[in-house]
């Protein structure tokens, strides 16, 4: 599984720095989900491999514009691209009233057809591009969305030595049984496939949060998560000074979190543009350091572009996108 930043700070955009974006796809699969489309995405889209032909599912977090406001220019650029197919929309309610007046006024007309998912009305899981997708509430100053991704279609493996000790030689009927079908044999034996396959492994589970100021609230939904990615606005000290009213995380908050619900990964983002790369003030290293006081886990802090690998036994690493 990976995961691409196409934009990590909060607000506005920094020199080095774009608005949230974060694409998310299988390894080796062309189709992939957007998670939030800040302004300026599209432009971050050009630096890597991925299309917005192949564009399966776009969530929206909630609707302040560093996470939506690039939105009405994707959708347009994937059908001038020569778009057709559908395309899947998850999002707050307001969002598909915004989209259709913009449409309205700018004579936007798109190839494709938008299929609208009211986010609150998600009450069961539906199926994306090999991941089903659930959403959990969070607290914000709008209403704001966690999205949960699970993956399915695991790779199916036969126990070759259960078949081989049975007296099934290789052949067309490791073929049908591979693929679950029940198979009689010539001695009158019916052999059922599922019965011959090995265990599958666990399958991988990450949490994408918008924002939010009470990571508690995904205490539920972390369990058997592999992966949270999550904001991390400021350092302790200076949320403290800003107060509760923009309603983010700290780094600490966040960390402190993950440390207690016993999560193996966890991916920050959404900083502040007071903290730069390199500065004689603030440092996106101010908030690392936070992070790491209080959370003993894989910890990374999200650079734009960089990309990041989530294996099949859950370990998380990165490597900057050439």
């Amino acid at each position: 599984m990976e995961l691409q930043f196409l934009g990590t700070s909060a607000g506005t955009p920094t020199k080095r720095r774009n608005v949230s974006g974060l694409a998310v796809k299988k390894v080796n699969q062309k189709s992939w989900i957007l998670v939030d489309c800040g302004e300026g995405t599209q432009q971050q889209i050009l630096h890597t491999p991925l299309s917005l032909v192949r564009l399966q599912a776009i969530c929206i977090t909630h609707l302040h514009g560093d996470h939506c406001y690039g939105l009405p220019g994707l959708l347009a650029s994937a059908s001038l691209m020569g778009r057709t197919e559908p395309l899947t929309l998850i999002g707050p309610a307001p969002l598909q009233a915004w989209l259709t007046l913009t449409q309205q006024v700018s004579q936007l007309v798109l190839n494709y057809e938008l299929h609208f998912v009211d986010v609150v009305g998600l009450t069961h899981a539906i199926e994306v591009a090999g991941f089903m997708i659930s959403a959990h509430p969070l607290s914000h100053r709008v209403p704001s969305f966690a999205y949960q991704l699970v993956e399915i279609g695991l790779p199916r493996h036969l126990d070759k030595e259960k078949l081989v000790a049975k007296g099934i030689a290789s052949g067309p009927i490791w073929g049908q049984l591979h693929r679950g079908e029940t198979v009689t044999l010539a001695d009158g034996r019916r052999l059922a496939g599922p019965d011959y396959w090995l265990p599958t492994r666990v399958a991988r589970h990450i949490i994408i949060a918008g924002d939010n100021d009470r990571p508690d609230l995904l205490a539920k939904a972390s369990v058997a998560c592999h992966l949270l990615v999550h904001e991390a606005t400021y350092t302790q000290e200076i949320a403290d000074k800003v107060g509760p009213k923009p309603q983010h995380s700290s780094a600490k908050m966040i960390a402190t979190f993950a440390q207690e619900v016993g999560l193996s990964n966890l991916l920050l983002t959404h900083f502040s543009p007071r903290y730069q790369a390199q500065s004689s003030g603030l440092t996106i290293e101010d908030i690392e350091q936070e992070a790491r006081a209080y959370y003993s886990g894989t910890l990374h802090l999200a650079e734009d572009l960089a990309i990041y690998h989530l294996d099949s036994n859950g370990h998380l690493s990165q490597r900057h996108f050439q």
